[in-house]
């Protein structure tokens, strides 16, 4: 044999070894494990990293590992109450046994989409429509049960299934839209006629608490009349009693002559007006007399003189007796700043019992206390 045969021959023997060496290492990926199958035999599974396997004669199957996501396809379903629907859904699955998920099923991953296909079928076919749309929950807890468990032979694990979309045919969905909008209308009207019944209360509450403002203060108003006219009539009897002591004091020194005088002055008085007939209130007669005896012509009654003022006392009495305290300007001030404070304490408390009165209809023991209350504080105000 040449050189370049032996040269050729070497290559070929390393190229070949190389190539068995190559075939004879596996590396792992850390998201996956590793079946090694010898001559049809299953031998170990391979952890993540490096690992050396019989050449040539040797097959490694890698399974990943990591949670995967499967579309469940869109499907028309027939609910319970004979509602056709569409509905799909998304099945999370992790491989837990390599093994079970390899020689178990011929493809997990199929198989699980077609029995979470078919599983939904059957469960969304004994349920009504609305219960189908209220309960996803409970249907993606039901539905991954019994997923989890017809795959866990197949060493697969089922973590969550979620029911991405629930879409009823045409008609079906028209008509659902139409029991929504009359649910809206008939929760617009309720919440009109609740607005409408509370305007209505709070209107008749401001009226009534407006009649009872307006009849305090028509009460404080005659209140206030009534003092400022017992007030008027203490100084005009005040005053009429001091009119009537002076009118006594210089009356009681007149004799005949001064009446004759001042009769003669009213007679002239009466003489002026207009009317057409006159009634005197005495005799003509004594009163000629009176103003013969005042020129001279006769005189029965004999003249009176001054009295002295310890004569009038003894006679009419003292002042201070007859015409009593006359209140001056700062006492009758401060009367009226008193029975001011007073109003206002009124006031509140009407005010008070006002709301009183109106927390009592919301609440019927409250509102026994707070009539019983007003009762005996009437009964007070009475004694």
């Amino acid at each position: 044999m040449d050189i370049s045969t032996i040269i050729g021959l070497v290559i070929l023997i390393i190229f070949a070894i190389i190539f068995i060496l190559m075939t004879s290492v596996r590396i792992i990926q850390p998201y996956e494990q590793g079946l090694l199958v010898v001559l049809g035999n299953f031998r170990r599974i391979l952890n993540p990293g490096f690992n050396m396997v019989p050449p040539l004669i040797s097959e490694v199957i890698k399974l990943d590992l990591r949670t995967q996501v499967m579309d469940v396809p869109r499907q028309e379903v027939i609910t319970k109450d004979n509602s056709p629907t569409n509905v799909d859904a998304i099945i999370y699955i992790k491989v837990i046994d390599p093994k079970k998920a390899f020689f178990e099923v011929d493809n997990y991953r199929t198989a699980t989409i077609y029995l979470g296909q078919t599983t939904l079928r059957s469960l969304i076919g004994n349920m009504e429509l609305d219960e189908v749309l209220y309960s996803r929950d409970t249907i993606n807890d039901h539905l991954r049960d019994i997923l989890d468990k017809a795959t866990d032979q197949w060493g697969v694990k089922v973590e969550a299934v979620e029911i991405r979309e629930v879409d009823p045919v045409g008609p079906v969905k028209a008509a659902m839209e139409e029991q929504t909008s009359a649910e809206r209308r008939r929760r617009a009207a309720i919440l009109t006629a609740d607005g409408e019944k509370r305007s209505a209360i709070l209107v008749a509450e401001g009226d009534k608490r407006s009649r009872i403002l307006q009849a305090e203060g028509v009460r404080q108003s005659k209140i206030l009349e009534a003092e400022g006219q017992r007030v008027a009539t203490i100084l005009e009897g005040q005053g009429e009693a001091q009119r009537l002591r002076i009118l006594s004091m210089g009356a009681l020194p007149l004799d005949h002559k001064a009446l004759t005088v001042l009769s003669l002055e009213a007679l002239k008085k009466m003489a002026d007006g207009q009317a057409t007939k006159i009634i005197f209130p005495f005799e003509i007669s004594r009163l000629l007399e009176g103003a013969a005896s005042y020129l001279g012509v006769s005189q029965d009654t004999p003249e009176r003189t001054a009295t002295s003022a310890q004569e009038l006392e003894a006679m009419l009495g003292k002042a201070e007796d007859i015409l009593g305290d006359i209140p001056s300007q700062s006492a009758l001030k401060a009367e009226l700043k008193t029975i001011e404070k007073e109003m206002e304490i009124e006031a509140k408390d009407t005010e008070e019992l006002a709301e009183s009165l109106q927390k009592g209809k919301k609440d019927p023991t409250q509102g026994q206390l707070l009539r019983t209350k007003v009762a005996q504080k009437k009964k007070a105000e009475e004694l």
